[in-house]
């Protein structure tokens, strides 16, 4: 008898009525990112031309953003000057695809390492700073970078701008359609997003989390803090150089307004709006901004500014962790 019994596998626990236990269900995240990024991969085939360059911009301002959020999110280091380096690369990338080679991923690669080498080269001054001495003194980095950018005609062009820039070119070929050049962009910023979404999930991605929450304690603890946050700052610059040369792929056109205040202000609202540390939730944030300034602006006589000044006052009052807080506070409300 004892030796049948051992052999019957054991019963799985009932419920408190008696019945079998629910079965678990997988986690829709991995899902809703699948699907997610088939939508984007179908878009084109579906939208025009227009939209299908407005979703492309969304994907190129919401890669500024997931750089930034490695610094405001995930390091605690919220910067106004993240621009910079945006701009640096798209220089970098514009002038190299005019006078070398627009064949991928050579403009890539020369925009993402232009944007590190500017980052390491301010970084190293800026994260010895904390709080508001951190963001004045990445605002005035930003604009000795948007000044260099006004006097340096014989690279940049001046105020009139690095334009003329050609079409990425995949095998000798031009992409110059607007779905094929979507499609680049997208693949580009997926690749950067794994990278920052591992980075930012790695033990060097929890230590700059325990350096947001508490630098003193982990300073205490044998830490180098300010390494770690210099090599944040260098990798944020990297990632946000590779968004500048995405961005000289599809606008052609790189002005000095890219790398001033305007869309390092711009950029910060969207990580705001979106949810820092998310993430993704920058990206929603992007969207949003460049929805509103690019689609819903010109419609509104030109008071696209005043809209996203009004979505940021309700964002701040209702959603104090941006839109990708909404998931957690119907949790919250479901356990109240």
């Amino acid at each position: 008898m004892t030796e049948v019994s051992r052999r019957v596998p054991a019963a799985p626990p009932a419920g408190a009525d008696g019945s079998p236990p629910p079965r678990r269900l997988p986690r829709p995240g991995p899902a809703i990112a699948v699907v997610v990024v088939l939508v984007l991969a179908a878009a084109p085939l579906f939208l025009a031309p227009y939209a299908t360059t407005t979703l492309t911009r969304m994907l190129v301002f919401g890669l500024l953003a997931v750089s930034l959020d490695l610094l405001v999110g995930i390091t605690g280091l919220p910067s106004l000057g993240h621009a910079a380096y945006f701009g640096a690369g798209a220089y970098a990338a514009g002038w190299v695809s005019l006078h070398v080679t627009a064949a991928i991923p050579v403009p890539l690669l020369v925009g993402a390492a232009v944007g590190g080498i500017a980052a390491a080269l301010t970084g190293w001054v800026a994260v010895r700073s904390a709080g508001v001495y951190f963001l004045m003194l990445t605002l005035a980095i930003g604009e000795v970078l948007a000044q260099l950018a006004h006097s340096w005609q014989s690279v940049t062009g001046g105020a009139d701008g690095l334009a003329g820039i050609p079409a990425p070119a995949l095998g000798g070929e031009p992409l110059a359609n607007t779905g094929f050049l979507y499609w680049y962009v997208l693949a580009v910023g997926l690749v950067m997003f794994a990278a920052v979404w591992l980075l930012a999930r790695s033990p060097f991605g929890t230590a700059l989390r325990g350096i947001r929450d508490n630098e003193p304690r982990m300073r205490a603890v044998g830490y180098p803090t300010t390494l770690y946050k210099y090599a944040a700052f260098v990798a944020a610059g990297t990632v946000a150089g590779a968004a500048g040369s995405l961005l000289a792929a599809q606008q052609r056109l790189v002005t000095p307004a890219d790398v001033g205040f305007t869309t390092a202000a711009l950029v910060l609202l969207a990580v705001v709006i979106g949810g820092a540390g998310s993430l993704w939730g920058p990206v929603l944030g992007a969207a949003i901004v460049v929805l509103v300034r690019d689609a819903l602006g010109p419609g509104l006589g030109g008071h696209g500014e005043l809209l996203l000044g009004i979505v940021f006052v309700l964002v701040v009052y209702l959603l104090p962790r941006g839109a990708a807080g909404i998931g957690s506070l119907r949790v919250r409300r479901r356990r109240s």
